[in-house]
């Protein structure tokens, strides 16, 4: 098992027992409202979309080319033989 995925498994595991253990009732403040939501949700609703960050931020992203440049810097490539006699006469 590669060691990303072990690291994985231990996270999600850790996260598991935490969120567990946090199942009473708190009060949360947002903005100018206050509920009293299960620290159970709360801790999973941040787990989740620090989840889809962290998916959207370590993506790799796709290369921007300007294709007005390359055309400009593309010049003609004149083809040279690079096959020796031998090789020719091996082909052959």
């Amino acid at each position: 098992m590669r060691i990303k995925t072990m690291i994985i498994i231990l996270i999600t595991i850790l996260l598991t027992v935490v969120i567990m253990q946090n199942s009473e009732t708190i009060p949360f403040s947002f903005l100018f409202a206050k509920f009293y939501v299960s620290k159970l949700i709360v801790l999973l609703i941040i787990a989740i979309i620090s989840f889809i960050i962290g998916v959207l931020v370590g993506r790799p992203s796709k290369p921007k080319y300007i294709r007005e440049a390359d055309e400009e810097n593309e010049q003609p490539r004149s083809k040279q033989n690079t096959l020796s006699e031998e090789d020719r006469d091996y082909i052959n």
